[in-house]
């Protein structure tokens, strides 16, 4: 049994910031995935179809004044994987986090992270390894002051860069 605290717990301890980085194109599939290829929509309308318990604790931080941001680096063309990601990015947005895309062609000049990751309060990251094929593979905690502020700064930069979600057109 893993000793790293659950992303729910993590988020609850932040207080100021809680920043994602996702750079895969392709990650593990799941159903809802699966069911999307397969033509099957969300419906927005009926909340209690698509609500989760991560959507719920994003609100909760969002409520308690913790700023949530994702940033996703992206190959174009999109993956069927990332264009389902920014399909189902609705969820996320409506929790209050707030999602910006970037291209790789435009992050030639950045230095990217290469693992995934969350950092809570730029003090503790949330470091998330997967395979090549993009299955989940482990996650570790990282409280090094050099790695996080490094890691920090990436993620900065490329928040910068980034298309916000409402403007983001998938290719």
């Amino acid at each position: 049994m893993s000793s790293i605290p659950e992303f729910g717990e993590l988020l609850a301890g932040a207080r100021r910031t809680a920043v994602h980085l996702e750079t895969r194109d392709v990650y593990y599939s799941n159903p809802r995935f699966e069911a999307w290829k397969q033509g099957e929509r969300t419906d927005w309308d009926d909340r209690a179809s698509w609500w989760r318990s991560f959507h719920g604790e994003i609100s909760d931080a969002v409520a308690r004044g913790v700023s949530v941001r994702r940033a996703r680096v992206v190959s174009e063309p999109v993956t069927d994987y990332i264009r389902w990601e920014n399909y189902v990015t609705a969820a996320n947005v409506a929790a209050g986090e707030q999602v910006r895309w970037l291209s790789r062609r435009q992050a030639t000049d950045l230095l990217i992270p290469v693992n995934d990751f969350w950092i809570f309060d730029d003090q503790l990251m949330r470091v998330h390894h997967f395979t090549g094929d993009g299955a989940w593979a482990d996650k570790e905690l990282c409280d090094d002051p050099g790695v996080v502020g490094t890691c920090s700064a990436a993620f900065e930069r490329i928040w910068e860069r980034a298309i916000p979600h409402d403007e983001y057109e998938v290719k």
